[in-house]
């Protein structure tokens, strides 16, 4: 991350290196929409002082919205809630035996004044979608290709049904 203000306008963090392979999903699909982004690890629990200014310099960095992926007891996407005014997305991650149950119920539960949207678990494509929405007013062109998202999934499953679609008349 870097420490002045900058063209991104999503931030993406995690909570550990193991997470990368949910969050992905969200820098590659910001990718393809041409939206700004960076990407770094920021724990709750082991750097949390790292967590304080990571939060606490989003709006002076001109941060647009935050996609913070947490597994476990999750904490991160509301202790950066908790000290910005910054849009943040939780993305739960399956980390534990209980497949994600326990840090989509830490993401969701925040307390009245402090709002985590909170997408499915181990689901970083739609919060990277979300992200890419709440932005659009800001890039040029990213209307149109959040349309064109919209009608290539209309289209895939228009198709599927084309070649999945039956008919029985029974004869008698």
């Amino acid at each position: 991350m870097s420490n002045g203000t900058s063209d991104v306008l999503v931030s993406i963090v995690m909570g550990s290196k193991s997470d990368l392979r949910v969050m992905q999903a969200a820098a590659d699909t910001l990718r393809a929409f041409a939206v700004p982004y960076e990407l770094d690890i920021v724990s709750a629990h082991r750097t949390p002082n790292k967590l304080h200014d990571y939060a606490s310099r989003l709006v002076e960095r001109n941060i647009a919205v935050v996609i913070a992926g947490a597994g476990g007891a999750a904490h991160l996407p509301g202790m950066i809630a908790a000290h910005t005014i910054v849009p943040v997305i939780g993305v739960p991650v399956a980390a534990t035996k209980l497949e994600g149950m326990d840090s989509l119920l830490s993401i969701v539960q925040m307390p009245a004044g402090v709002p985590v949207a909170t997408v499915a678990v181990d689901n970083a494509e739609n919060a990277a979608v979300l992200a890419a929405q709440i932005v659009a007013p800001l890039l040029p062109g990213l209307r149109d290709r959040l349309l064109d998202h919209k009608k290539a999934l209309e289209d895939k499953v228009l198709d599927s049904a084309k070649e999945t679609a039956q008919r029985h008349i029974p004869t008698q």
